[in-house]
């Protein structure tokens, strides 16, 4: 059974890639934020696409500790250190996100920031989950 429901105002124009809000009941999984280096904290990939690649499977592992899968997913924040290498890559990051989730939209937010604590880092993602009750 569907828990979650996107929250749209009928009047506003389509979200595309991410939801305004999500409507969910069950029990919240808070995930801390996620680089994209591999479990062993190696970076594989040094472009902005494979790193968020790697952020998104991270978050999926991570989840699925908790008996949890992407479409739980229901909030999402990105820090960027790069906005303009992120609008640079909007389809190659799109691939990216759907190769680990899908066609799965939650509320998201996207930062950019100074830096990350990681020099190799070009993103982090953090997310909220809310699995069934």
């Amino acid at each position: 059974m569907n828990t979650h429901r996107q929250l749209h105002p009928a009047s506003w124009k389509k979200a595309i890639g991410y939801a305004n809000g999500i409507l969910a009941e069950g029990r919240t999984v808070w995930l801390g934020g996620q680089i994209g280096w591999t479990g062993d904290q190696v970076f594989e990939a040094k472009d902005l696409p494979g790193q968020t690649r790697q952020a998104l499977q991270n978050i999926v592992d991570v989840l699925a500790e908790a008996g949890g899968s992407p479409e739980h997913i229901v909030r999402m924040t990105w820090y960027v250190v790069d906005k303009q290498e992120y609008l640079s890559n909007l389809k190659a990051v799109g691939e990216a996100y759907r190769t680990v989730m899908d066609k799965h939209f939650p509320a998201m937010t996207m930062v950019q920031v100074v830096a990350l604590i990681e020099n190799e880092a070009r993103v982090e993602i953090e997310a909220t989950a809310v699995l069934p009750a």
